[in-house]
């Protein structure tokens, strides 16, 4: 089986941004303990902040993968091109957020990812990968 993680805009700076939002750990370390986890599945992971490089990244891995689990961070709540991305490919996509976007500002209840996902996780922190990556066993 094969996964790739995408994230968006400044989830680079997980470990360093807002801790008290996005926890202490960054993005690379957790993602060795998650091919460590789950050592049958062939994870891959990409992450820009530049919405077209996304989009090109879905667009390159949405006929072949099996899976794609997307924290489209910021983008998720304007960008109509990202949901048309994944609205476009095949490979069903996972929209996952760290924080709970319920308890969030107003513009972060919707996002124009969801009505093209399989499913959305939110709120419970890094785990949500996770949770992402076993909707897919």
């Amino acid at each position: 089986m094969k996964i790739i993680i995408i994230n968006g805009p400044n989830l680079n700076l997980l470990g360093k941004r807002e801790p008290e939002i996005y926890g202490n750990q960054d993005f690379d370390s957790f993602f060795l303990q998650l091919k460590n986890h789950f050592p049958n599945i062939e994870l891959s992971y990409f992450q820009s902040n530049v919405e077209g490089e996304i989009i090109n990244c879905l667009h390159e891995v949405g006929f072949s993968y099996d899976g794609i689990i997307l924290n489209a961070g910021a983008y998720s709540h304007t960008s109509i091109a990202i949901g048309d991305a994944v609205a476009a490919i095949n490979t069903p996509v996972v929209e996952v957020h760290i924080s709970n976007l319920a308890a969030r500002e107003d513009y972060r209840h919707k996002t124009c990812i969801a009505p093209y996902a399989k499913g959305v996780i939110f709120g419970f922190g890094l785990m949500g990968y996770k949770l992402a990556i076993a909707s897919f066993l």
